[in-house]
């Protein structure tokens, strides 16, 4: 049985944090180091309209000449957000997030927002699964010998 999106989200507080696109790009950051986050969604009138991350901030600000402080996150952050459904496998999504080089994906259930998942979660399932396999191979193997 393939282990799912949604099972996953069961095992996070199902707060996603996130932040308004004309925000300074130094409130998510403050944000982000309080809650000991990588990324925070974008969210404007309750839709999604971006990603800012880690990665946009160290890619955007200083190598371009801005300010964190004067710069508003709509500028730097990433409009192309990838989503994925709750019913996806964990392995499709980490194959999603390997070939599009992303780390956090939100989760959408009919255009509403569930949750977020990120690289480290979908691994941490992923190494959880195998773990169960290879006990349950033991388990097996023990028994008909």
């Amino acid at each position: 049985m393939k282990n799912l999106v949604s099972q996953i989200l069961k095992t996070k507080e199902g707060k996603v944090w996130s932040i308004a696109p004309q925000e300074t790009v130094y409130k998510a950051l403050q944000l982000m180091s309080e809650k000991d986050l990588g990324a925070l969604l974008v969210i404007d009138k309750e839709k999604v309209v971006g990603l800012f991350s880690e990665r946009d901030y160290a890619r955007k600000v200083i190598l371009k000449g801005k300010s964190s402080k004067s710069t508003n996150v709509s500028e730097l952050m990433t409009k192309e957000v990838l989503f994925v459904d709750p019913g996806a496998s964990v392995e499709d999504c980490m194959s999603l997030m390997t070939e599009k080089r992303v780390r956090h994906l939100p989760v959408m259930k009919k255009k509403q927002l569930v949750g977020m998942v990120t690289q480290g979660d979908v691994v941490k399932q992923l190494i959880a699964d195998q773990k169960f396999e290879n006990e349950e191979l033991e388990r097996y193997i023990h028994e008909e010998c």
